[in-house]
């Protein structure tokens, strides 16, 4: 899964490969501190769209980029940042769906994906070992 940040007016979003499982404990610490949630809380709201969650995600991987940025700097319209499936994550959903998607929905829930899948970002390193980004 990737965090995309593509600000108004920039011509290239910039692109985190976004996998809670790898992230050093000095951030996860951080990004607990920032959000009062622990770590497996954090994962799994940032899925869910949390603002606050998603904000301070922004700023570690800003603050990786340019050390000097400042929490009270990351600000963003809710376009502007998104978090995107790789193909092989979204094909690894996709086998999974047949067997819990009722069959009358199924199609459509597979013409879904499979759109889906045409516009992802192919992540050469994922070598069809794709997880979902959920830290347990």
């Amino acid at each position: 899964m990737y965090l995309v940040y593509k600000p108004e007016g920039s011509e290239e979003p910039q692109r985190w490969r976004y996998n809670p499982k790898k992230l050093m404990s000095a951030e996860r610490e951080m990004l607990e501190r920032r959000t009062g949630k622990n770590f497996t809380e954090f994962t799994q709201d940032v899925m869910k769209g949390n603002s606050l969650c998603r904000r301070a995600l922004l700023f570690m991987y800003l603050k990786r980029v340019h050390p000097g940025v400042k929490y009270e700097d990351v600000d963003f319209a809710w376009d502007e940042l998104t978090l995107e499936h790789s193909k092989g994550e979204l094909r690894e959903m996709r086998k999974s769906v047949v067997d819990s998607v009722p069959a009358a929905q199924l199609d459509a829930v597979l013409a879904k994906l499979d759109e889906e899948i045409d516009e992802a970002f192919e992540d050469p390193d994922e070598q069809g070992k794709a997880s979902l980004p959920i830290a347990g």
